[in-house]
């Protein structure tokens, strides 16, 4: 019958992995003893399981500008230069959260580094493995079907500028990495 499933092995069923694996090598070698010649092979193959495919300890590094001084995004805010900096002393790098799309529910990476450079608000981080939500980031970074960047933050200090909101100082909760920015100049790539 070509659609039958084979009978279970001589290890077992119920027993522990290690019980399993010590059963599948002392039964081929009783296969070895009884047979003259050559050594058979095992109808019970225990084989490690196959990689999953990581880099890096599990984790991928990205970096990148979250923001650019001076720059008017889609929503019409402009980031002036030093506006993270408060932020940035107060709580660091390790209180900025890397989520998926803004969705709070479940970070996927850890930024290692946040500064202000001469071009915007520079990240760099850890895209990790530890959710379903995570390896599907890592997934489209290492693809290129995401390299988007965008924060979240509440506004400290603010100012109009006819049609623009010049953003003065910014507390910043997270870097999200997107599909679409809304600061089309907010990328990163893989160093």
């Amino acid at each position: 019958m070509s659609g039958a499933r084979p009978s279970p092995s001589p290890a077992g069923e119920g027993r522990s992995r290690s019980d399993r694996v010590g059963a599948a090598r002392q039964y081929k070698a009783d296969l070895s003893l009884d047979r003259p010649g050559p050594p058979t092979r095992s109808p019970l193959r225990v084989d490690p399981p196959p990689p999953r495919g990581r880099e890096n300890d599990g984790f991928l590094t990205i970096a990148g500008h979250a923001s650019l001084w001076g720059t008017a995004d889609l929503n019409r805010d402009v980031v002036a230069k030093g506006a993270f900096r408060a932020s940035l002393i107060r709580s660091g790098s390790g209180a900025v959260k890397m989520l998926h799309q803004h969705e709070g529910r479940a970070p996927v990476g850890v930024w290692d580094e946040l500064r202000e450079d001469e071009a915007g608000l520079f990240v760099r981080g850890r895209i990790m493995d530890w959710s379903p939500e995570a390896r599907f980031a890592q997934a489209l970074a290492r693809a290129g079907a995401m390299d988007g960047l965008s924060i979240g933050f509440r506004s400290v200090r603010a100012r109009r500028e006819g049609r623009l909101r010049v953003l003065v100082e910014v507390d910043l909760w997270e870097v999200s990495l997107v599909t679409f920015p809304m600061l089309p100049g907010a990328r990163f790539t893989r160093p």
